[in-house]
């Protein structure tokens, strides 16, 4: 890594040299999610720059965290694989979620709304056992964002396969789903639930859908952890 060392031979020391740069961790919760590549990760990190992504990826990959592979199909097409060591970080990952959802202020929290990264996440875990067995469309509509980021689109494909779309598919929309960001963003995290919201939400379409859009929703992996402070 390029930044000052700690010179400590103690081995929190050592891997906060490895780990702590800017973005570093939030990288690697990437891809330890499954995602791995460039464009997908951006998508993740969307307030990273390209440069500085770039940069990181290299820095892990020479500190021996992922590997970076031409995609055995796709010619030209490469992807960041975690190694050993980086598959080792996914309980450091796991704990550093869990302690942030237990002990970081919903309300600080909350400060930090980014409808790009709420959706890319809704998407990752979204759960589509209780949807239709057909092409199911979800439209998303934040108003008080700016008219390039007010409206985004889940497409559900009948094996599972879930879309992110910013711009209309053409599809027919099942669902039309009308909230604030911050509202979407705190069912998101398991702070509120969409029945305690109900006020704050419309939802227009087949009802099937949207009565069981708790369950479809896709929440945050640290939702279940209880909170310890308001």
């Amino acid at each position: 890594m390029s930044q000052p060392g700690y010179k400590q031979f103690c081995p929190v020391a050592m891997a906060a040299e490895v780990l702590c740069t800017r973005w570093t961790m939030v990288l690697i919760r990437e891809l330890v999610a499954g995602t791995n590549r460039f464009n997908e990760l951006r998508r993740g990190v969307p307030k990273m720059s390209p440069t500085l992504l770039s940069q990181r990826l290299k820095e892990l990959e020479t500190a021996g965290i992922l590997e970076k592979k031409e995609h055995s199909s796709e010619k030209g097409i490469f992807e960041y694989h975690l190694t050993k060591a980086g598959k080792d970080l996914y309980p450091v990952v796991e704990a550093m979620g869990n302690w942030g959802q237990k002990w970081v202020e919903s309300q600080i929290s909350l400060k930090n709304l980014d409808p790009s990264l709420l959706m890319w996440d809704m998407r990752r875990n979204l759960d589509p056992s209780p949807l239709p067995t057909k092409q199911t469309v979800i439209q998303f509509l934040y108003p008080e964002l700016s008219r390039s980021k007010q409206r985004w689109w889940l497409v559900i494909e009948p094996k599972g396969d879930v879309d992110l779309c910013w711009a209309d598919p053409g599809f027919d929309i099942d669902l039309y789903v009308t909230t604030d960001l911050r509202t979407m963003t705190a069912i998101w995290m398991g702070l509120t639930t969409v029945k305690r919201e109900s006020e704050q939400m419309k939802l227009i379409g087949a009802k099937e859908i949207a009565s069981s859009m708790q369950i479809w929703l896709g929440l945050s992996p640290f939702a279940a952890q209880k909170k310890l402070v308001p």
